[in-house]
């Protein structure tokens, strides 16, 4: 088979490697891709992902098999539907079904009329309404800005001041068309799982651990994710059932129910409360970096899972549960408000078959020179979290890292909010 991966970043390097590991893949194109890619045999094609038409007429000429979308931006924008139209194959959820990630209020709408356990909320189209409600809360609380955010969207406020800050600011940039969710912090360790869905056939992943906070002690403004590990220890198999029965899947049929059936890749972003799993968010696609550490595990041959899902037939999915992979994130000086570009760096190689870097953010690979926030990710394969986590730390002790950040704390300890 011929395959073709949208974006550029370590998402899309993980899924196009553990796709080109499989016999039955002749080659994989990513689009438009990084320089990092290429020396694991990925062939990187300069074409934007938002240009539909030129990423069809290519798909065309290559004869790919099939499309996998990995980033956000495109399924919001509509590319499934386009390449549907035009007769091609595309492994994610259409622009109506995305809306699960796209519109912070459209989820938590469809978990109350569904019952699936979430925070209590309320939303707002006027900021002085916001601000008056906000009076009457307790901190911490959550305020998330409403439509695609990149994943920066959300500010859990420790207090009123900081609370305010984001309801002013979100108003700020657009006050005519904003709309704001208010809703309770919820508190206990985080952990995810991947969902694996095409018309009614579904394989769910491990749960996975990401770490948000930039600083360690998990201290510090929210980003994309600094690192991450699956699976997660304290997560045990009847909670991970329980997440199943009364979360995931609810909410896949509940999509069905209203005329948006979900394709693709579900994130489910929860937290354990006293109470209960409860959902912090969905996304519509593979998390980044969780991926990074959960196709790792993964024992079924990735590629021929897609192919059997998007073929209707039956699929079984096996993961390595008694391995472990944790990932760190390199990230350059001054992430996330502005990171340093242009920053010239080298990793030595690495001779251990268990480790594995995926680029990100890089504009050359010889030499290695950054162009965005997240850089690389470093990662192992182990048999324990805690021996992956001390090969990663000593490959990165060894490294001369300057104007590159990372925390030093990934997989130490449970993540409370």
């Amino acid at each position: 088979m011929k395959l073709l991966v949208i974006g550029s970043g370590g998402r899309e390097h993980a899924i196009a490697y553990h796709l080109l590991k499989s016999p039955m893949v002749e080659s994989v194109f990513c689009a438009p891709g990084n320089p990092g890619m290429k020396a694991d045999g990925i062939s990187c094609v300069n074409i934007s992902e938002y240009a539909f038409e030129d990423l069809i007429t290519f798909a065309k000429k290559e004869q790919i098999d099939w499309t996998f979308v990995g980033p956000e931006g495109p399924l919001f924008e509509g590319i499934v539907d386009q390449f549907t139209q035009a007769g091609q194959i595309a492994f994610g959820p259409n622009q109506a079904a995305a809306q699960i990630e796209g519109s912070k209020l459209f989820a938590k709408e469809l978990m109350q009329k569904y019952g699936i356990p979430t925070a209590s909320y309320a939303s707002f189209t006027d900021q002085s309404a916001a601000l008056s409600y906000l009076d009457q809360q307790s901190v911490p609380i959550v305020v998330k800005v409403d439509g695609p955010a990149a994943g920066k969207g959300v500010t859990v406020a420790l207090t009123k001041e900081e609370a305010e800050k984001a309801i002013k600011s979100a108003f700020e940039k657009d006050s005519s068309q904003q709309r704001l969710v208010i809703e309770e912090c919820l508190i206990g360790p985080e952990f995810s799982i991947f969902s694996m869905v095409y018309k009614g056939k579904v394989c769910h992943s491990l749960p996975a651990r990401d770490h948000k906070r930039l600083l360690d002690g998990n201290l510090g403004p929210n980003t994309g994710g600094m690192g991450a590990f699956a699976p997660v220890g304290d997560i045990s198999e009847d909670l991970y059932q329980e997440t199943l029965r009364t979360i995931v899947e609810p909410v896949l049929v509940a999509m069905e129910k209203e005329g948006t059936p979900f394709n693709g890749v579900l994130y489910t972003g929860l937290m354990n409360t006293a109470e209960g799993p409860k959902v912090i968010e969905f996304n519509a696609r593979f998390g980044d970096p969780e991926t990074q550490v959960v196709l790792p595990l993964l024992k079924t041959d990735f590629a021929e899972l897609i192919n059997d899902l998007l073929h209707g037939r039956e699929t079984q999915v096996e993961w390595m549960e008694d391995k472990a992979c944790l990932g760190v994130i390199l990230a350059a000086e001054g992430y996330p408000a502005k990171p340093i570009k242009g920053i010239e760096f080298a990793l030595t190689s690495l001779m251990d078959p268990s480790m594995k870097i995926y680029y990100a953010g890089v504009s050359s690979y010889k030499p290695l020179i950054s162009s965005g926030g997240r850089i690389a990710m470093i990662t192992c394969l182990a048999d324990s979290k805690d021996q992956a986590q001390k090969k990663v730390y000593q490959y990165l002790a060894e490294q001369d890292l300057k104007q590159i950040i990372y925390r030093k704390d990934i997989g130490s300890f449970l993540l409370k909010s």
